[in-house]
């Protein structure tokens, strides 16, 4: 029996916090972005959204790379009932930080590997809580003008000045909230049998 072709390792993203965050894993990799309407659908759960989008990222990248493993994630941000996407703008980011505080907020980060070879597919949804403090509209301000975040869903960034913001951060892997869950990625690279210890 011939061995198998090594299939090439593909993260489905554009975010340099994504790449970041998979080179942790000392893995060859190629980033490309994927192309698709991320409009969310009448009626889809957080969950049901970023679900899709990781696995629309992945299938995107998979039509033109048919001997690949792709990396797919999406994540959204949840306050009571809403959704809070990457803000674009300061006004929305203040709002978005305005609301947050005091609060706990729910990140959910999608997680899809998908095999072109055989159009199989691992998809998980990862949560992560983090409480804010009670933010004054100085501090809120002052940290908008400092960092930006303005590409990151809920308004902040974690691994930067973010941190100051929060009065305590709970979920199996930290790495979620930036981005990439990289324990639930390992199991499944695993199950590809892919080795980062190797």
């Amino acid at each position: 029996m011939s061995a198998e072709p090594t299939k090439t390792l593909i993260l489905a993203s554009s975010s340099p916090y994504r790449r970041e965050l998979l080179q942790k894993l000392t893995l060859d990799f190629i980033s490309l972005a994927p192309n698709i309407d991320e409009t969310e659908k009448a009626n889809e759960t957080p969950d049901e959204l970023v679900s899709r989008l990781a696995l629309e990222k992945a299938e995107a990248i998979a039509k033109d790379n048919p001997n690949a493993l792709i990396i797919g994630s999406d994540q959204v941000a949840v306050l009571g009932e809403e959704i809070l996407t990457k803000p674009q703008t300061y006004k929305r980011a203040h709002k978005q930080l305005s609301m947050a505080s005091g609060k706990r907020v729910k990140f959910l980060t999608s997680l899809c590997l998908y095999n072109s070879a055989n159009n199989k597919y691992q998809l998980k949804v990862v949560t992560y809580f983090v409480d804010f403090l009670a933010l004054s509209e100085e501090q809120i301000e002052h940290y908008l003008r400092k960092e930006q975040p303005y590409d990151c869903a809920g308004s902040f960034k974690s691994e930067g000045l973010g941190i100051t913001l929060f009065a305590s951060m709970s979920g199996d892997d930290p790495n979620t909230l930036i981005g990439l869950p990289l324990i639930a990625l390992t199991s499944m690279l695993r199950n590809e049998g892919i080795e980062p210890l190797s």
